[in-house]
């Protein structure tokens, strides 16, 4: 089997679609669909000076390894420029880009390097710099921080073991983004296949912290749902409200077989948030929906010249 992914742009807050419970009533301006045997996920994006900055996973199944594409969106959402603007020998996914300390900031996954590393845009948006003292306890997946209640917070899942990759949330916390990092409980904050893993950058709503996550039950991505909880966290599993089954609006068709993230987009400003961080809320949310392709030739083709080193990464 083989997963495609589609972007997509709607037309309404994260808060919006949480209240609506649903992703129907909303315009979604989908970007356009990527050449054979590629995609474009995981989207994160944020505003400055009138564009919309899409930053994704661009995955191509010959090369076996993501790299993150940005795509600059003019008002209409029309793509006005696109390019890569990170890659690395091993795959990056999920990348995160927030306001915080009046710095522009990039996290993406990179668990096969086996740390996770924070960028600092040098010359938004196409320079970014590694920021070595941003120092985390683990290669984290998915790692979606949050500024809330004069704190840092990282809701992630860990690589290991791989089992627990699609069922496992933890939550750390640190005084500054660069400070320490310390895992909040011992062990997870929550084992649930059907939403743990983290689909998207957590905001708040009533005074309590509303995190997307991925429904793993029946296929990687199947669907996106609000868990609710409250902060802080200290020494004890908080706990969780589960809202209901986001899956891909009518107009995704034929990609309507799963949804893995759901992310506000960052404002010009903060969010009123102090020291200038945003805490997670936007007027427009991007989300990504999935194909499922089976018995594809063409897959198997690549799959057999990779192996061959006919295609690197």
């Amino acid at each position: 089997m083989t997963d495609i992914w589609r972007t997509g742009i709607v037309e309404a807050s994260p808060g919006q679609i949480l209240d609506a419970g649903t992703l129907d009533p909303f315009v979604v301006r989908w970007l356009s669909e990527e050449r054979p045997l590629c995609f474009l996920a995981d989207p994160f994006g944020l505003r400055q000076d009138g564009f919309l900055y899409l930053f994704a996973e661009y995955y191509d199944y010959r090369t076996k390894r993501g790299v993150i594409r940005l795509d600059v969106l003019d008002p209409e959402y029309r793509v006005v420029e696109s390019g890569i603007v990170l890659s690395r020998p091993w795959h990056l996914s999920y990348p995160v880009v927030f306001r915080a300390e009046g710095e522009i900031w990039m996290l993406p996954e990179a668990y096969k390097s086996g740390s996770l590393t924070l960028y600092r845009a040098v010359s938004f948006p196409w320079r970014w710099e590694e920021v070595p003292e941003f120092r985390f306890p683990c290669a984290a997946i998915d790692a979606s921080p949050l500024y809330a209640d004069r704190a840092w917070w990282m809701f992630y899942t860990p690589p290991f073991p791989k089992e627990g990759r699609t069922d496992t949330l933890h939550i750390a916390r640190a005084e500054t983004l660069t400070g320490v990092w310390r895992d909040v409980c011992a062990g997870p904050v929550r084992r649930d296949r059907s939403g743990s893993r983290m689909g998207g950058l957590p905001f708040l709503s009533g005074g309590r912290v509303i995190l997307p996550v991925q429904d793993c039950s029946a296929t990687y991505g199947g669907g996106i749902r609000f868990l609710e909880t409250a902060l802080p966290v200290a020494g004890e599993v908080p706990e969780f409200r589960a809202g209901g089954l986001l899956r891909p609006p009518a107009s995704a068709a034929p990609y309507v077989q799963g949804l893995h993230t759901l992310s506000g987009v960052c404002g010009e400003g903060g969010a009123g948030a102090p020291e200038g961080a945003w805490n997670g809320t936007g007027d427009v949310t991007l989300i990504d929906a999935k194909y499922i392709g089976r018995n594809w030739p063409r897959r198997l083709a690549a799959d057999v010249r990779y192996r061959l080193g006919l295609f690197s990464g």
